[in-house]
């Protein structure tokens, strides 16, 4: 049987983040691969003084890491790219100085290394989906969610994609993503994106009135290019 599509919106906004926990990079375009957005969490701090199977440095111990700001050098070859990460003090340095570990070292109080993940450092899946009527819904900045795929949608119906999980959604192209699951959520979205300053009643609100999820994991099952102001479909 043939598939059924409905237009469900535009893309608005595609962010990755080129180092797990620190504030992501706002792209026009880009590739969607196997493993989620070119260059999309590929560096991670991981924590010395732990044993664990979430041994990562996030925002969850240091809540600045929001404010530093990494970017690829060379976006249209992220594999080979130099990452350079802009800090809360201005400096620019390279992902892998010395400096940058020391720094974070310091503020986290405890041993730190960095990690390079080809395939990305993901807590699930590799790619990630909402609108902007979640977040008006929610009265957040949808980047507190660190999305990758924003959506305006066309109904303007908060929540609309989680209704869509088990189905897909084909943009541009003809880049198809899989729905997989809502998002549990976790402190993280508590912590404003620009000023890292925490709004416990964010997480409260997702947890009394959404099960604790917002926003919805995917998978690639088509590869291609993205780009803002594509046109969105729902493949049922």
């Amino acid at each position: 049987m043939a598939e059924k599509r409905q237009e469900v919106g535009v893309v608005k906004a595609l962010y990755r983040y080129p180092v797990k926990s620190m504030r992501g990079e706002s792209l026009m375009a880009t590739n969607v691969g196997w493993h989620g957005l070119d260059g999309d969490r590929r560096y991670a701090f991981v924590r010395g003084d732990v044993v664990s199977s979430f041994p990562w440095l996030t925002g969850r111990q240091v809540p600045d890491m929001l404010r530093y700001a990494p970017r690829y050098t060379d976006p249209a070859d992220v594999k080979r790219s130099e990452v350079l990460v802009e800090t809360v003090n201005g400096r620019s340095l390279p992902v892998t100085s010395p400096e940058l570990l020391a720094e974070l070292a310091g503020l986290y109080g405890a041993e730190v290394s960095l990690i390079n993940i080809g395939r990305g450092a993901f807590d699930s899946i590799p790619l990630s989906v909402m609108s902007t009527a979640t977040a008006e819904a929610l009265g957040a900045d949808f980047r507190r969610f660190r999305q990758n795929i924003v959506i305006e949608t066309v109904s303007g119906k908060p929540f609309a994609e989680e209704e869509w999980v088990g189905q897909a959604l084909v943009f541009g192209d003809g880049v198809r993503i899989r729905l997989n699951q809502r998002i549990p959520r976790c402190v993280m979205v508590n912590l404003d994106a620009e000023t890292a300053v925490s709004d416990p009643a964010i997480l409260k609100t997702i947890a009394q009135t959404r099960d604790n999820c917002v926003g919805v994991h995917a998978s690639t099952e088509v590869p291609g290019r993205i780009a803002v102001g594509d046109v969105v479909w729902l493949e049922t």
